[in-house]
């Protein structure tokens, strides 16, 4: 009977694509159970000792065997990101423990370990192709982060804090879904209403409606948030929704959703992990898989860049500041005053506004230009296809040859919904992979082809006053973000490598792996694509040449502001994770404030919570790593200035070379390998402050 109950288990399902038509909460413990079972079978027969350790009797069979399991487990992974429902919610919980302490235990196997250990000491280890001797250096390496080489007494515990880590993670996410979705701001008055433009009036109509209310609803989901700070006149609307925002999962809401415990548990436990691997700090042990070299390194290079940035930053604010008092009439620029002086200011400067950039960015449009950026770029086609859907809104697409070969696909879910996690992101579904044997028949050329997740929170399409559906519009800044995460996609969907552990964006360096996605971002800056991705939702006119010239001119409009922003953030996650003790007397809250005090130029409100919303780092695999941002901007600018030296930014030889010495290799290199056979020489700093306009052109 259970084994009737497996076969139609849609999780086991390994054909092809996930089939997100049958999945079911039900369906994840018995798969999971099962499946565990069997990878651990599996490492019983290949830590036999007869076995001998080569490439073809072990490392690949291990491979294969482990699949499965993280085949299976990302769906779930997937769902409970995207359809954080209770059952989903329910089922994911209740499996993560399970599955937390296999990775776990597979980490700390020594005699694994020692099977790699072996290869790597074999004469076989010379003859295997670069590839697959980076896979095994990076087993070494990873086994040792894991805790392979611990005393048996300590391995234990070792497992217990990946176990509980795990756990915690997700409560951090779960905790900060709940809270955004907890708020919500009813507005009768429709003065209150004054500035906002019409599409986030209707949208929040149809919210209030959708709750059987009369008014207007706000809530702090982006496309319902960023609008009011952006554009809302109402002071008092703007404060109400910014302080709910900043305090998200904190001490200022309900006690079950608070992420202060979870926060300092999670600093604990990393540690203690880091100390338990002879390192000093968590930081040191982030670094192990990274390009940076060490915290002192990485500290250098952020006080630099905020070193460089200050002048401009200093300016920014003082401008502004100068700005809201005279023309707006604000003494006092508060935290939430700033979005709206600063769209203000920059209307009054450069004669537009967001707003009005934002109708022609219509949805249809936006992606058909993308799509030919693509196909320019790398020579490939993209294709509308079918497949299992876990949601309405989720559109399917392949990437071909231009003789129709499958490259690749990917699932592109847009908008913003209460069961989805917050921000934009790219996962993988399926890696590009020598197809394991009983599915080579349905693969021509004995490749598993690559499937993407790509997933953004923009606001949907709206029904109109006279009951018309208008397409969605985008902000210039989502296009930026979904071009972003478009940049991770191909990383992932064009590989060329076909050792799993190695493929796409598997084995690149954390701190470059942002490389594609924000040299992708440049794009969004071309004037020979602009015209071709935009349409105006209501007279279809493209982007006009004269307002791109006022957005080109706008392009690092309080540019110092941000880079100091985003130094900000990384210099905390830095220090919280190489300088700052969980069990002393000094806070979390208290280095934050030692690092405002020394990088920004806008300090936010004592009760400000940004902690418990930082998701990157303490939900995400950001820890300690979050300066990755930064780093990799280095990288994909001097990438891109390449093009601009080429005169072109769609020169067929400067892509062709992108695509085959950074994208195509995936991790089957070091990353500063790749950068310096794509650019011939060290990356510089000059092209990112160039095009932040802190240094001439």
């Amino acid at each position: 009977m259970t084994s009737c109950i497996l076969a139609d288990n849609p999780l086991l399902d390994f054909s092809d694509l996930p089939r997100f038509d049958r999945v079911r909460p039900d369906d994840v413990e018995p798969a999971i159970t099962h499946l565990l079972g069997e990878a651990r079978k599996l490492i019983v027969r290949l830590t036999d000792d007869d076995l001998a350790a080569t490439w073809s009797s072990f490392a690949e069979p291990l491979t294969d065997g482990l699949e499965p399991l993280a085949r299976a487990w990302g769906v779930v992974g997937h769902l409970h990101a995207v359809n954080d429902i209770p059952a989903w919610r329910e089922a994911y919980n209740r499996m993560l423990p399970e599955v937390a302490r296999f990775y776990a235990e597979l980490g700390q196997n020594f005699k694994l370990f020692a099977k790699y250990r072996a290869i790597a000491a074999s004469r076989e280890f010379a003859q295997l192709p670069t590839a697959r001797q980076r896979i095994v250096e990076h087993e070494l390496r990873d086994f040792r982060l894991a805790g392979a080489e611990l005393a048996d007494e300590l391995k234990p515990r070792f497992q217990a804090i990946s176990e509980e880590l795990a756990s915690l993670a997700a409560k951090f996410s779960e905790n900060l879904l709940d809270a955004t979705n907890a708020f919500s701001e009813l507005v009768g008055d429709e003065g209150e209403l004054s500035g906002l433009p019409e599409d986030v009036r209707q949208a929040a109509r149809a919210a209030a409606e959708r709750d059987g209310k009369g008014g207007w609803k706000f809530t702090l989901h982006m496309p319902s948030y960023l609008p009011v700070m952006q554009y809302a006149d109402s002071r008092r609307l703007r404060a109400a929704l910014y302080r709910a925002f900043a305090t998200r999962a904190s001490e200022f809401g309900p006690p079950e959703l608070d992420n202060t415990q979870l926060i300092r548990r999670i600093l604990e436990l990393r540690r203690e992990e880091a100390q338990l691997l002879g390192y000093a700090n968590f930081a040191e042990v982030s670094l192990v898989p990274k390009m940076a070299d060490s915290v002192a390194q990485v500290l250098t290079f952020l006080r630099d860049l905020a070193g460089k940035a200050r002048p401009f930053a200093e300016r920014d604010v003082a401008e502004l500041r100068a700005f809201a008092r005279t023309e707006l009439g604000l003494a006092t620029l508060e935290a939430w005053d700033v979005a709206y002086a600063s769209e203000k200011l920059l209307q009054q400067r450069y004669a537009f506004s967001e707003h009005e950039v934002k109708q022609y960015f219509t949805e249809d449009k936006v992606l058909a230009g993308l799509f030919r950026v693509i196909e320019t770029l790398f020579s490939v086609r993209l294709k509308p296809d079918h497949a299992p859907l876990w949601h309405d809104d989720v559109r399917f697409f392949r990437i071909e040859t231009p003789t129709g070969d499958l490259i690749g696909r990917f699932y592109l879910d847009l908008y913003a919904r209460e069961t989805k996690r917050g921000g934009a992101w790219m996962d993988e579904a399926v890696s590009r992979r020598r197809a394991r044997a009983e599915f080579r028949a349905a693969t021509p050329d004995g490749i598993q082809k690559p499937v993407a997740y790509l997933n953004c929170n923009f606001a949907r399409p709206l029904v109109d006053n006279d009951g018309k559906l208008r397409p969605a519009t985008f902000t210039h800044d989502e296009v930026i973000t979904l071009f972003h995460e478009t940049g991770h996609g191909v990383h992932h969907l064009l590989t060329r490598v076909d050792d799993l552990p190695v493929a796409g964006i598997h084995g690149v360096e954390w701190d470059a792996v942002e490389l594609p996605s924000q040299f992708m971002e440049n794009y969004c800056w071309e004037w020979s694509v602009l015209p071709e991705m935009t349409a105006h939702v209501d007279t279809g006119e493209a982007l006009p040449r004269a307002l791109f010239d006022k957005m080109l001119a706008a392009r690092n409009f309080q540019s110092g502001m941000q880079t100091l922003r985003q130094v900000e953030f990384a210099l905390f996650d830095l220090l919280l994770h190489s300088a700052f003790d969980p069990a002393g007397e000094r806070s979390v809250l208290d280095l934050l404030n030692e690092v405002r005090r020394e990088v920004a130029v806008i300090v936010p409100p004592e009760w400000h919570r940004f902690p418990h919303s930082f998701s990157h780092i303490f939900a995400g695999g950001y820890a300690a790593g979050y300066y990755s941002y930064k780093w990799a901007e280095v990288l994909s600018a001097d990438c891109y200035s390449a093009f601009e030296e080429a005169g072109s930014a769609f020169d067929r030889t400067t892509g062709e070379r992108f695509l085959n010495e950074i994208l195509a290799v995936g991790g089957s290199r070091p990353a500063i390998d790749s950068f310096l056979a794509f650019r011939g020489r060290a990356p510089t700093v000059d092209a990112l402050l160039r095009r932040s306009g802190m240094i001439a052109a």
